[in-house]
């Protein structure tokens, strides 16, 4: 078996994986032989090759407006699907809060000033909401990383999960992918082992079925998933309005949206591509999409996506089948040198690969744009100081009446 790993690796041009291994104990040997067989080694190939786009074309969106004059019969189309227990929330919790100089996961961080506020908790209070409305809870699904999957269930419980019922919360681990150093060689981790990191968002669903969770789905018979990132502490989630607007317009998929800020706002854009829901980032956007405007003087591509989005679940499994594109990120990631010192770099070093969940949406057959006010649904909570930081949210929790 150990043989069989070393010819793999060296036919990958990885031989010092394999020099590294002869020198552990037979027990280490047996657990890298073992890690290394678990691990998608595809991601060695991935070259990062620009993607070829389609056809690119503005998308309509249900506005603000149109909202407000169909929010009772959405509402009550939403309160209805969550009280027949066909709706479910996935909370995208996988990562740390290290830009925040925050070594544990995000969510854990306090927002609070005068009192313990967490961004966990922010969210539990804003699905609580819902509950409260339609007297029921909302199945609620955590995804964690291995780096943080039992901090956040101790912290979950320590708080008695901030309210929420524990008989309705389940916790999965998302998949690990290897990382890499700039010139394509995988690296050692501080515990001696191959060194990886979580798959990025757009891994929640493939990780759902590999940890049991989609059984759980069905089971409960749930038809749709609102899947939803932790660092948006104004997030609303399995909100009522948007899941019945969603199922009244008839489409598989909606995606909440704020108008942009400026046509410059480097946020990523729900459009269409070659017919079908896309997005496009900020960066990949000429100078004449970024200023093209409609007839009433709209941006033609004005709505920014934030990372709260609802699937149908019979459509999200036909997506199973589908490997999603892999994305590199370039990262200042912790290792161990071949002399087994441990090296913090000071500068990005090292690729991690990613799926995104916008790679989810381009697999959708069609998505409702459904706008958000963003000074009411979009605080993130990216960056310690500066633009969409710990200061923004704060400032945008209290003009929504939040006490800190």
């Amino acid at each position: 078996m150990k043989n069989i790993t070393s010819e793999m690796l060296t036919m990958l041009h990885q031989e010092h994986i394999a020099a590294h291994m002869k020198k552990q104990s037979a027990e280490k040997q047996i657990e890298l032989v073992e890690q290394i067989n678990g691990l998608d080694l595809s991601v060695l190939n991935n070259v990062d090759a620009s993607e070829i786009r389609g056809k690119i074309e503005p998308i309509s969106a249900t506005t603000l407006s149109e909202i407000e004059n169909n929010r009772e019969k959405f509402t009550q189309t939403g309160l209805n699907a969550i009280r027949e227990g066909k709706v479910g929330a996935v909370l995208l919790a996988g990562g740390q809060g290290s830009r925040l100089g925050f070594d544990h996961p995000k969510g854990m961080f306090n927002i609070g000033v005068d009192r313990r506020l967490y961004i966990f908790e922010c969210l539990i209070n804003n699905l609580l909401d819902v509950t409260r409305a339609a007297g029921a809870y909302i199945p609620l699904f955590i995804m964690t990383s291995a780096d943080n999957n039992m901090e956040t269930r101790n912290f979950f419980e320590e708080n008695d999960y901030f309210g929420y019922s524990p008989e309705n919360v389940w916790f999965f681990v998302q998949e690990q992918l290897p990382v890499v150093d700039k010139n394509g060689k995988l690296m050692i981790s501080e515990h001696g082992t191959v060194l990886t990191a979580p798959n990025g968002n757009g891994g929640w669903y493939d990780s759902m079925a590999k940890t049991g969770m989609l059984r759980v789905v069905q089971n409960a018979k749930i038809e749709w998933l609102n899947v939803f990132a932790v660092d948006n502490v104004l997030q609303r989630m399995a909100d009522p309005c948007f899941v019945g607007a969603v199922i009244e317009s008839g489409k598989v998929s909606g995606a909440k949206v704020v108008a942009k800020a400026a046509p410059e706002e480097k946020v990523g854009v729900l459009c269409l591509e070659d017919g079908k829901p896309s997005i496009v980032e900020y960066y990949e956007m000429s100078e004449d999409m970024l200023y093209q405007r409609e007839a009433d003087g709209t941006l033609s591509y004005n709505y920014g996506v934030i990372l709260n989005y609802l699937f149908r679940v019979d459509k999200l499994n036909s997506t199973l089948s589908v490997k999603l594109p892999l994305h590199r990120a370039f990262k200042k990631i912790k290792y161990m040198d071949e002399k087994g010192a441990v090296v913090v770099p000071d500068e990005p070093n090292a690729y991690k690969f990613e799926t995104l969940v916008l790679d989810m949406v381009k697999l959708q057959d069609n998505c409702l744009a459904y706008e958000v006010d963003r000074s009411k649904e979009f605080a993130p909570v990216k960056n310690k100081t500066g633009v969409d930081s710990v200061d923004t949210a704060q400032e945008l929790l209290r003009a929504n009446g939040i006490e800190l």
